[in-house]
């Protein structure tokens, strides 16, 4: 399935910026507390609606950093189950169609990632808010790429019909 992820972090970067809905900008949320970067590229999945009433987040796997605001063409292949202290936050993981990055042409599953880019992930989640007053997260299990197109197709769905 192929997805439009919204880039509001990028790759390597120490700052989390999101986009605000109300001023229609990406703003600048924090420096991260701790020694972490973010080691992929982050932000949503467009034209969706968690249940949480916000954009589906995406872990969006990147050979190279982009910019806050770029719009990448790209394939879900899993989630990541987590939680923090503001409740249910699962990840979509995804990867850049092959005709804007041939590197990720093989993986078209979470099976097919590599052992140590799952520890990776799983590892930049467990620590990058363990500096942060009243803050924690609890990773579960990844799911695979079944997974993560029933949950994007809810949140169009959703997404639809929040317009109405």
């Amino acid at each position: 399935m192929e997805i439009l992820v919204f880039v509001e972090i990028p790759k390597n970067s120490k700052l989390k910026f999101e986009f605000d809905e109300e001023l229609k900008a990406i703003k600048l949320d924090r420096v991260l507390y701790g020694p972490n970067y973010f080691p992929f590229e982050y932000g949503f999945v467009k034209d969706t609606l968690g249940e949480d009433g916000d954009p589906l987040d995406c872990v969006l796997l990147a050979t190279f950093p982009t910019f806050p605001g770029c719009i990448v063409k790209a394939r879900a292949i899993g989630i990541l189950e987590m939680e923090d202290e503001a409740g249910i936050d699962t990840k979509i993981l995804a990867v850049p169609i092959e005709k804007i990055d041939p590197r990720f042409a093989e993986i078209k599953d979470i099976k097919d990632l590599p052992e140590h880019t799952k520890k990776e992930i799983k590892e930049f989640f467990e620590t990058y808010k363990r500096l942060e007053p009243g803050k924690w997260v609890k990773l579960k299990d990844f799911k695979g790429k079944e997974v993560a197109e029933r949950m994007i197709e809810e949140a169009k769905k959703r997404f639809e019909n929040s317009k109405e």
